[in-house]
């Protein structure tokens, strides 16, 4: 098995998985207790959030564990909304964010919340300027994505980081969930007062998270109950699920220097083969170093749907996806490539190709071998069935 949808999900790292069992085995304390189990639970959690804050450069008591990535995206989105809502009810965002950050600003809107949504260009890029002519004076809160999920291309995080410092009274939020482990992420030299990140992007568990919350940010709560979390988050904290979390979070950035080059050497070979072989073949996003992540490339077929080529590969032991996880059940084009001005036939056949920090060269020529195989006969099939 060829095992190439990372952005949806990743296999977790043997160490990680031997650091969570370790700690259910031995540390199934709850960390609010005042015995020593309990003890020995809190001052684990207290390591591994000082340990994370080392990662990022930021202070232990700004990051707030979170069930993932959509909880963290809610609880920065929300939480800002609710709290600041007498300082205004604009929010600004983009047409290309995820779901957990697109749907939520909806939902906000029926609530009666305004929000902006940015156009981008054609690789999927907001431009800094559109962001700052888009600034009101009730403007709370711009929220845009670090990495794109679906076909990878990076925002200009720190330039618009940059502008927003001269709006004190909005909120900067970025969705950084397909950002670990694959390019920087540095919240607070970006200006960036919230981000969000969860842990089976990049080799850790499921149904764990972080929220970076900057010191001096209030959120109103999602949870309320036994004040976990500096208050933003009640609830028991899942100690083995956040042991996990930090181990692949520190295992990720080790191993991403290394690892990005190649992955951007190999993602650079599929696009090439595949370019001077297959006809009618689109690659969508940025895909050069500077302005794409090295795991994620995005084809598009026109004429065929994704849901047909990514069954094909399936039988060819492959496994890729059509659009966000989270979204490619649904027989709509993706909202993110029309946003980029693909047309629906072109957006409806496309398909995500996505690496992982554990995928090695054998099994990218095995997926190019079979995208070579699959694709012209597909493409017979239904220049058959035009006749």
């Amino acid at each position: 098995m060829v095992y190439l949808d990372n952005s949806a999900t990743t296999k977790p790292d043997p160490e990680v998985v031997r650091v969570m069992t370790e700690v259910m085995e031995e540390i199934y304390g709850n960390p609010s207790s005042l015995h020593g189990l309990g003890g020995k639970a809190e001052r684990l959690l207290k390591q591994a959030r000082e340990r994370l804050a080392r990662l990022f450069g930021v202070s232990p008591r700004s990051l707030i564990f979170t069930s993932g990535g959509t909880e963290s995206n809610n609880m920065a989105i929300k939480g800002v909304a609710f709290q600041h809502q007498g300082r205004g009810r604009h929010l600004i965002t983009t047409r290309v964010e995820h779901s957990a950050v697109y749907n939520v600003c909806r939902q906000l809107e029926n609530m009666g919340w305004e929000v902006t949504y940015l156009p981008v260009d054609e690789k999927g890029r907001v431009r800094p300027e559109d962001v700052e002519a888009a600034m009101r004076e009730e403007t709370v809160l711009v929220s845009v994505m670090h990495v794109n999920n679906e076909m990878g291309t990076v925002q200009p995080i720190p330039e618009i980081g940059r502008i927003l410092k001269r709006y004190p009274k909005a909120f900067f939020h970025v969705d950084a969930v397909q950002s670990l482990g694959k390019r920087e992420v540095r919240p607070r030299e970006w200006g960036v007062d919230l981000m969000s990140f969860s842990g089976h992007k990049f080799h850790g568990p499921k149904g764990v998270g972080c929220l970076y919350i900057r010191e001096g940010v209030t959120l109103s709560p999602l949870l309320v109950g036994g004040g976990q979390e500096e208050g933003f988050r009640s609830g028991t904290q899942n100690v083995p699920g956040i042991a996990g979390f930090v181990k692949a979070a520190v295992l990720a950035e080790r191993k991403r220097k290394e690892a990005a080059p190649r992955l951007c050497r190999w993602k650079r070979e599929m696009m090439e083969e595949l370019t001077a072989e297959l006809t009618g073949m689109r690659v969508n996003g940025d895909v050069t170093e500077e302005g794409g992540a090295p795991h994620i490339l995005s084809l598009s077929f026109p004429g065929l749907k994704s849901e047909v080529i990514v069954h094909a590969l399936e039988e060819e032991g492959v496994y890729v996806s059509s659009k966000s996880a989270c979204s490619s059940k649904g027989e709509e084009p993706s909202r993110v490539l029309k946003a980029m001005g693909l047309d629906d036939e072109t957006a409806i056949g496309s398909i995500r190709i996505s690496m992982g920090l554990s995928t090695d060269h054998g099994e990218i020529r095995h997926a190019i071998e079979a995208l070579k195989k699959v694709i012209p006969r597909l493409q017979n099939v239904i220049k058959g069935v035009s006749r």
